[in-house]
């Protein structure tokens, strides 16, 4: 017993983990900015419908109080085409510290990005507070593709160059990755593919996002073609 208790103590003892807050560092007047590029797909149209290229820059507004007294902040986006043009607001996000997690409310829908502890393997479902048709709109079906995710943490600690910007210490976490069917070998059968990761810089934020989701219907089916949407980000600035 006195082994035992010994050797849990140490083992808790030498147990240490990182703070959520260092890789998603929020402070009125941050700002990130991005290239960002947006996919969207349609059902009928058979293949990739719209690509557009953006600036996005993501600046941290104001400190508020959420309506359970927690802090948070207001997140502004503005997007441009390019450094020619004048940013213009898209849209605003909320971020909220609940100590343990950072959580992420976007056009309504409230993500759990970031959890403690930062440990290798470590996992939540980081979209449990998602409706199952929260992304019904890029569906041709009522399956549920994205609640049930279970977000990993991987790669802690790694160095990583992104656009020419070098962060000493980065976090990965790995969200979902699965593919059915093929459209290019197996086009009378359905189809569809999720993918998205996102990895975080520590003293910065949000590096780096990745995400992607089609479904392909056969010709055969009463809505041929794809539907989907997809997004990726990569810093190449910040302060």
């Amino acid at each position: 017993m006195l082994l035992l208790l010994v050797s849990c103590k140490k083992e808790n003892a030498n147990f240490t983990t990182e703070s959520i807050n260092d890789y998603f560092p929020l402070r009125v007047g941050k700002y990130i900015t991005y290239d960002l590029d947006s996919t969207i797909y349609y059902l009928n149209f058979g293949t990739k419908a719209v690509e557009i290229h953006y600036e996005a820059q993501y600046r941290v507004d104001t400190q508020i109080t959420d309506n359970t007294g927690r802090t948070a902040y207001n997140i502004s986006r503005y997007l441009r085409s390019d450094s020619t043009q004048l940013w213009q607001i898209d849209n605003v996000f909320t971020a909220v510290l609940t100590g343990k997690s950072i959580e992420y409310i976007e056009d309504n829908n409230r993500f759990i990005k970031l959890m403690m502890p930062i440990k290798e393997g470590y996992s939540w479902k980081g979209n449990s507070y998602l409706s199952s048709y929260a992304y019904s709109m890029y569906s041709s079906s009522s399956n549920d593709f994205i609640k049930d995710w279970d977000y990993t943490y991987d790669s802690i600690g790694v160095p990583l160059t992104i656009n020419s910007i070098t962060i000493d210490s980065t976090l990965k976490v790995f969200e979902m990755d699965e593919k059915v069917g093929d459209p290019a070998s197996q086009p009378n059968g359905y189809a569809d593919k999720t993918y998205s990761v996102e990895k975080y810089g520590k003293g910065i934020g949000l590096i780096y996002r990745e995400f992607l989701h089609w479904e392909y219907q056969p010709p055969s089916s009463q809505s041929p073609g794809y539907i989907g949407f997809g997004i990726k980000m990569s810093i190449k600035d910040h302060n």
